[in-house]
């Protein structure tokens, strides 16, 4: 087993009969993992800071959906979505752009053309009138993959690497987590408890 806080082995990952058997008390464990760690962002963006629970589930999740049997097929997820795991100095997210209907995805999607590069923590510290930003980054080859000229993709996955002086002002907060797209101008305040848990995954706690 990798420790608490490194990413995912193959040994980390249950197989399906043993998954089963833990599953209702792992989800229920998600369920509240995840009211500390998904921040909405305006009308139609909800980022969800991932964790190494977080992923675990995703992982043993899509295996059970589809039969993933093999360690060669848990390997495969686990290249996809091992960079999601934060490690210390370092946040990772997934964005979602939740839309339910044809007409809003026709809508708001060409809208939103190059929103991933357009999400920034701001630490505003003991200067909460001039924060500091750090950019999202984004993975080189998921955004190969979702870059477009007339529409983007509902699903990005974002990045922050901090230094430690960084760190340190998010810790003393406040935080905001804003995007300043020309079509998507929102910002909210990360609550205690969120940054609480944000601040876990920037130190490496496990």
């Amino acid at each position: 087993m990798s420790p608490p806080n490194g990413k995912l082995t193959l040994g980390d990952i249950s197989d399906l009969r043993a998954y089963e058997r833990e599953r209702e008390a792992f989800r229920a464990h998600i369920i509240e993992l995840k009211k500390r760690r998904r921040v909405p962002v305006g009308p139609v963006i909800t980022v969800l800071f991932e964790s190494r629970d977080t992923i675990r589930f995703q992982i043993q999740e899509m295996a059970r959906a589809e039969r993933i049997l093999t360690d060669v097929g848990i390997q495969t997820e686990l290249d996809i979505y091992n960079p999601l795991v934060p490690g210390r100095g370092h946040l990772a997210a997934t964005m979602f752009i939740e839309l339910t209907s044809e007409e809003e995805l026709g809508e708001w999607l060409p809208k939103l053309v190059g929103v991933e590069r357009s999400v920034e923590l701001r630490l505003g510290g003991a200067d909460p009138v001039h924060p500091e930003v750090v950019a999202a980054q984004l993975d080189p080859a998921h955004a190969e993959q979702l870059t477009r000229e007339d529409t983007t993709a509902s699903v990005h996955y974002l990045h922050w690497a901090l230094t430690p002086e960084q760190v340190a002002r998010f810790g003393a907060g406040p935080v905001e987590l804003a995007i300043r797209h020309p079509s998507y101008a929102e910002s909210t305040a990360l609550s205690e408890a969120t940054r609480a848990e944000l601040l876990g995954d920037l130190r490496g706690e496990p």
